[in-house]
């Protein structure tokens, strides 16, 4: 018998006896399929959080007045401690202090790191409406305050229009740059007739000077429904004292980055009047820090999902071998045949250990195909792409492989040793 007959006649087996074979495969893709569900669903967020949060190039960084703490998962205590230190650092160096419109401006003048450019901004309000006399927006969009490197800094682009002048933004015009999904909605014939016209941002009247290309929209940040216009502007206009400006630098290489760091550190502490004992009041913002951040703790969830498939499995694992231990009592008769006719042991071994594998594969294409297919019901919500974990694909059938092997080789040999003829007298 060849190990084409084998897998044949397993393959006759196990679609002989579809419930029992049913209710295995089910037991061994549930398994597969928590893990692959989790596993899909991190990956959809972990690429919404990239495209939200590193908007700056690998060679940009932030100078920021706070740390920003994002952290979820992983060991309570621990965070109640590292936040109670930071607590404490926070208090000594006198932390908390807004960067001020001075220091922006003195950081800007003084820093001349080569081929570095900066840029300062200023968040406005949130939950404006943009309107013009026959269309209004929803109150989603959120205003931004910048000069003439805001754009490049947080790598956007102009689609039509043009980029602020050094006149408007010292003077705070009321002048301001549309993104896409705010041109869109406001002029949706042809968003390029939005460059000049007038509209009203929280109620106030600004001339278009430009519109953004659309460069995409997670769900913790849309950058296509944002108005931005100069820092000054947003001084003029709101009542922002209390308010901290945001210092963005960007370097020509990446290898140049510990270098500009080093002498932005240098530069804006005397700026920010700090003897040389004390500890920096301020903190540089690599720009995906704070991806990296949530990435890191959404491991923990990972490292659960792969703790409950592994007990998922090693219960399926047990419920195959007793499925396959079933199935040499009912077929002793056939192998007492099987060997009559001239089968051997190892011809027997192979049918059981086939069918065995062939069970638990299945149960593997289950589990993987079903939670793909859920878990990219997150990365629809998050508006990311098709996301499949192929990595994980590949591991599961690997592993579904070794469990089918490994629960098919006790029944397996049990049935190679049955004698014939006792075989073919069992009732």
């Amino acid at each position: 018998m060849t190990y084409k007959d084998s897998f044949s006649l397993s393959w006759k087996n196990v679609r002989s006896n579809k419930l029992r074979t049913a209710i295995t495969v089910i037991i061994m893709a549930l398994g597969i399929f928590a893990l692959i569900l989790i596993i899909t669903a991190i990956k959809a967020a972990s690429n919404s959080l990239t495209s939200s949060f590193s908007t700056m190039g690998a060679n940009a960084f932030s100078i920021r007045y706070k740390d920003r703490n994002v952290n979820f998962g992983g060991d309570r205590d621990n965070r109640t401690t590292k936040s109670s230190k930071s607590a404490l650092k926070q208090k000594k160096s006198n932390n908390g202090i807004p960067i001020s419109y001075d220091e922006a401006r003195l950081f800007k003048e003084r820093y001349n790191f080569p081929g570095a450019i900066v840029g300062i901004a200023l968040r406005g309000p949130g939950g404006v409406v943009v309107n013009t006399n026959t269309k209004k927006t929803n109150p989603e969009i959120n205003i931004y305050g910048g000069d003439e490197n805001y754009l490049e800094l947080n790598g956007y682009k102009i689609a039509y229009g043009r980029n602020f002048t050094n006149t408007e933004i010292q003077s705070g015009s009321n002048v301001c740059i549309l993104g896409n999904g705010v041109a869109s909605r406001l002029f949706p014939d042809n968003v390029a007739k939005a460059v000049d016209a007038i509209v009203n941002v929280d109620h106030l009247p600004y001339r278009v000077i430009a519109v953004l290309e659309d460069k995409g929209s997670s769900a913790f940040f849309n950058t296509s429904k944002v108005v931005i216009t100069s820092y000054n502007n947003l001084r003029r206009l709101y009542s922002l004292q209390s308010a901290s400006y945001n210092l963005a630098v960007m370097v020509s290489d990446m290898k140049l980055m510990n270098g500009a760091t080093g002498e932005a550190i240098g530069i804006f502490r005397p700026i920010r009047k700090l003897e040389v004992k004390d500890d920096d009041n301020f903190y540089i913002d690599k720009s995906d820090s704070i991806a990296e951040s949530l990435l890191t703790n959404l491991g923990f969830l990972e490292k659960g999902t792969i703790g409950i498939a592994f007990i998922t499995l090693i219960g399926a694992a047990i419920g195959l071998m007793n499925i396959m231990l079933v199935a040499v009592n009912e077929r002793t008769k056939e192998i007492g045949l099987t060997k009559a006719l001239g089968g051997t042991k190892k011809d027997i071994r192979s049918q059981f250990l086939f069918e065995s594998i062939l069970i638990s594969l299945m149960g593997a294409v289950a589990g993987i195909l079903a939670g793909i297919l859920l878990g990219n019901l997150v990365a629809i919500l998050l508006h990311t792409g098709f996301v499949v974990p192929w990595g994980w694909v590949i591991s599961a059938i690997f592993v579904c492989t070794l469990v089918g092997l490994v629960s098919g080789l006790y029944p397996a040999y049990k049935a190679s040793k049955l004698d014939p003829i006792v075989a073919l007298r069992y009732e």
